[in-house]
């Protein structure tokens, strides 16, 4: 589970709103088909990133970058 290893319900409910909001970005338009590998993935990403980010907007940002990336 990539957020098992939050704690704060904050910090868990900044990631999960992030997670989609990332999502959104990244997956293809063209693709209906939920790619559950790639979407834990970036669930990973994203708890990685919590703890530097400065606000949601931020962590998305960070985490489509890194996502993008690591692509």
């Amino acid at each position: 589970m990539p957020f098992s290893s939050l704690n704060d319900p904050v910090d868990l409910a900044r990631a999960q709103a992030a997670l989609e909001a990332a999502w959104k970005d990244v997956k293809p338009a063209d693709i209906d088909v939920f790619d559950e590998r790639e979407r834990t993935r970036l669930a990973y990403i994203v708890a990685a990133l919590v703890a530097v980010a400065e606000d949601e907007d931020d962590l998305k940002r960070r985490a489509v970058e890194r996502y993008r990336q690591s692509a």
